[in-house]
């Protein structure tokens, strides 16, 4: 099917009210679009360098954990979740009460992430590991009494107050089983010669359309697009996540994706889809750039320590996955007293490695600000 014929399906009446419903993917798809070529062209080149980069970098999951909290703490925000990028990195205990529903959601966000990274070298991207993911993301939350980690068997909608004032009502829960069932066989469909970013941008924007759970279909929706990165070989780590994008862009996000099932303009969807790929790779390279550059710079800074620098080389190997500490933190880490551990951080800020962060004369915490400003 060209891309300029697709249509992206129709409304059915049910019973006070019309829901959308998708037409299925698992179809050949083809184009004229010389703009889609350069594009994707483009996207392919970025994202190899992209990849390179994670495949010289030392110690490489270090860095990766902190593209994975950045990535939890903004597709959380896009869904209206409030907590800060700096509070995402710190313990429960340090948070005000009134955040930590938010707090709890982004953490859950970064456990579903790990553990689906995880759970590709036994199990492909599948119905499956969707459920198992969802139930992850949802579990103990406020989202918890939605179904966690199971299709949806009730009507949902997105907009609005009600059904009645939906900006867009997805298809039936009669309809989603088998919906979702076409989008598996669409991911693993090799005969159809689609490139992978082409048919990935079909299979977010069809997910979205499809909105399988009563909860949490975006916060997924943008995991899985990782997920197909990882599964397909296109990154060896999972260092690539487009919601900072989405989030800058929302009102196009969405825009894009509405204009699909209004005018069936999935050109447009794909182009908008492959610019964001683009973009974020650039981004994401100069992040890595930024690092090693960064790296050299507090490598040297180590060896000014003499006696204590194997201490202060494993704790900054901690902060390059969690750039806040606290004397607790650092004294397990070590398995040294709180007197060394708050030693070792004293001398870390007189360096200007760490900055203390609360103000306060008892429990500090210290952050490796210019680590997390990258991010």
């Amino acid at each position: 099917m060209e891309l300029k014929d697709f249509i992206a399906g129709n409304y059915k009446e049910q019973y006070k009210y019309s829901s959308f419903s998708p037409c299925k993917i698992n179809h050949i798809f083809t184009w004229n679009d010389a703009q889609i070529n350069v594009l994707l062209e483009e996207a392919n080149i970025l994202l190899g360098q992209l990849n390179a980069y994670t495949l010289i970098v030392p110690n490489v999951d270090l860095f990766v954990q902190m593209h994975i909290t950045k990535e939890a703490h903004t597709s959380s925000r896009i869904e209206g979740t409030k907590t800060e990028m700096d509070e995402a990195l710190m313990e429960k205990e340090s948070i005000a009460p009134e955040r930590r529903d938010d707090w709890e959601e982004v953490q859950n966000y970064i456990k579903a992430m790990n553990e689906a990274i995880e759970a590709l070298k036994t199990l492909p991207i599948s119905k499956r590991l969707i459920k198992q993911t969802h139930a992850q993301l949802l579990s103990g939350v406020r989202g918890e009494m939605k179904q966690p980690g199971t299709f949806r068997v009730s009507q949902n909608w997105i907009g609005g107050s009600n059904i009645n004032n939906a900006f867009y009502i997805p298809p039936h829960q009669d309809e989603v089983e088998e919906l979702m069932s076409d989008l598996e066989s669409f991911i693993h469909n090799d005969s159809l010669n689609v490139p992978h970013l082409i048919k990935l941008a079909i299979v977010h924007y069809q997910f979205e359309t499809i909105h399988p759970f009563l909860d949490g279909n975006g916060r997924i929706g943008r995991l899985l697009i990782t997920l197909y990165l990882v599964n397909n070989g296109l990154l060896h780590h999972p260092s690539l996540y487009l919601s900072d994008f989405f989030e800058k862009n929302k009102g196009a996000y969405y825009d894009a994706l509405t204009v699909v099932r209004s005018s069936n303009d999935l050109v447009h969807w794909i182009k908008f889809f492959l610019t964001a790929v683009i973009e974020t790779s650039k981004s994401s390279i100069e992040t890595f750039n930024a690092m090693l550059k960064l790296k050299d710079k507090i490598d040297s800074l180590i060896l000014e320590f003499g006696k204590k620098a194997p201490n202060a080389k494993k704790l900054v190997n901690y902060l390059y996955a969690n750039p806040i500490v606290n004397i607790s933190i650092t004294s397990s880490l070590l398995d040294v007293s709180p007197t060394t551990a708050s030693s070792l951080l004293k001398d870390f800020e007189e360096k200007g490695i760490l900055i203390e962060g609360s103000g306060f004369q008892r429990n500090k915490y210290y952050i490796f600000h210019e680590y997390l400003d990258l991010f």
